[in-house]
């Protein structure tokens, strides 16, 4: 795999951003009402996990790695922006740690929102001590090889990636929380947040039924499934 550093992507609309922020700051569970939105699809299979409790939204900045070569990522923080969620393409490597500690906080300083690791992390108890945003398949304090040979290429920073059988590019919409990771495509993130709008104030109005004391048959007639 050779070098490939695309430094600028297209962003999607702040403004839908913010809604999607207002989603996961207002809801139970955004990742799965963002899968219902967009009718089950583009949901991470495979178990990713945050360290800690978290929900988070942010833009898809996309880390590729060669399967044989897997090297620090570190550098390529310098082309993040505020609000960037970093996911990490390590082909499912569970033997070495490509995010941890000192990256987290160079992230949170950053006030980028998360990292999605397709491999392991190491640090844990640094990263829970930090609050920050983090989903990984596994944890292992071995580093990666740039700490004995010093290089910090091959990669490729913003191409499309495939993690968990999903693709995701730059610029997509990453909303993760416990339940786990949705990825909204770029070409679709206003309708599927108006979709995930909806269902949001349908649940609400659920919720708000079984409080009052609905029964299930009187739920199911108004709602149907729910």
């Amino acid at each position: 795999m050779h070098t490939i550093i695309n430094k600028e992507f297209d962003r999607p609309d702040p403004a839908i951003i913010k809604r999607y922020r207002n989603l996961v700051k207002n809801f139970f569970s955004p990742a799965c009402l963002v899968c219902d939105a967009q009718k089950r699809s583009n949901a991470l299979n495979h178990g990713f996990r945050p360290v800690g409790e978290h929900k988070a939204v942010g833009v898809a900045l996309t880390i590729k790695f060669d399967i044989s070569d897997l090297v620090d990522p570190m550098p390529v923080l310098r082309f993040a922006q505020e609000g960037d969620f970093i996911v990490i393409a390590a082909n499912e490597d569970m033997d070495t740690a490509m995010w941890g500690g000192m990256t987290s906080n160079l992230a949170k300083k950053m006030k980028l929102a998360g990292v999605l690791v397709d491999g392991s992390t190491r640090d844990i108890d640094e990263i829970k001590d930090l609050d920050f945003p983090v989903w990984v398949k596994s944890s292992v304090p071995r580093p990666s090889p740039t700490a004995i040979h010093g290089r910090f290429e091959p990669i490729q920073v913003n191409v499309p990636v495939v993690v968990g059988k999903v693709s995701i590019s730059p610029g997509d919409i990453i909303v993760a929380d416990e339940s786990g990771v949705t990825v909204v495509p770029k070409s679709d993130i206003l309708a599927v947040i108006e979709a995930a709008e909806k269902q949001a104030q349908k649940e609400l109005d659920i919720r708000n039924r079984i409080l009052s004391g609905s029964s299930i048959q009187q739920i199911l007639d108004e709602f149907g499934h729910i």
